[in-house]
């Protein structure tokens, strides 16, 4: 089933959603077999139409809906595929986007229901949900996506500050390339993760690198509020992007 999103049930179906109307929801699923696998599909920005599935409604941004754990389990009890990607610019499962929004209850449920935790399409890197929650600072998600057994890159572990993994990449002959160690130098300071930014500076990093959002890691370190962190930097010989020639 597609519905388009002005659709009377589209829009009964969100709203239920979105208010964490349970009761309304259980009716709407008793009521139209197929309901718990629609996609709602809707015109995009660049061309073309996108869809997504219920459970990407429930944990669509900003996230935390009203009984959204509750929901995702009523979803999961009624049929709906909590793996099935979004279709559109990006394959993002409804696992992405709970971590996109730092929504850790719902985050559990969806594993708890079977979610890949290591499923591709991130928006970031076209990786697994630790992606977007690491670049877009929803920490909770993103620690607790490693509790639950997620798998960390270099970049990764350095903005959550698991210096152990970090140097377990230095170990034996492939070893990280001069713009990955950059790379995770800047993510550190992103995460505010002064020793591991310490240590990655010792290996090479590049300390003035202009990355991510045109910032450089002492940019990336203010934005985060990380204050002690940017004054370090700063001692350090540390630039921010607007004063670097």
């Amino acid at each position: 089933m597609t519905l388009t999103r002005d659709d009377v049930l589209a829009e009964a179906t969100v709203r239920c959603i979105q208010q964490g109307d349970l009761s309304g929801m259980k009716t709407l699923l008793d009521s139209n077999p197929g309901l718990a696998t629609a996609r709602i599909s809707q015109p995009c920005g660049r061309g073309g139409t996108e869809s997504r599935t219920l459970m990407h409604i429930v944990t669509d941004w900003p996230g935390h809906f009203p009984n959204g754990a509750a929901m995702v389990a009523l979803l999961i009890a009624a049929g709906s595929d909590v793996n099935a990607p979004f279709e559109g610019f990006h394959p993002e499962t409804p696992l992405h986007w709970a971590a996109s929004s730092d929504d850790v209850a719902v985050l559990d449920e969806l594993l708890d229901g079977g979610a890949a935790i290591e499923a591709a399409g991130s928006v970031i890197d076209g990786g697994p949900p630790l992606s977007d929650a690491v670049a877009f600072g929803q920490w909770g998600a993103a620690r607790r996506l490693v509790e639950r057994g997620a798998r960390t890159t270099l970049w990764q572990a350095a903005a959550l500050g698991l210096l152990d993994r970090v140097d377990a990449l230095f170990v034996g002959a492939s070893r990280p390339s001069p713009q990955d160690v950059t790379n995770a130098f800047w993510c550190a300071c992103h995460g505010g993760q002064r020793t591991t930014a310490e240590s990655l500076l010792k290996r090479g990093a590049d300390l003035n690198w202009i990355g991510h959002d045109h910032l450089t890691p002492l940019d990336a370190a203010r934005r985060g509020g990380f204050i002690e962190l940017a004054d370090w930097l700063q001692s350090q010989g540390g630039k921010s992007a607007k004063d670097c020639g």
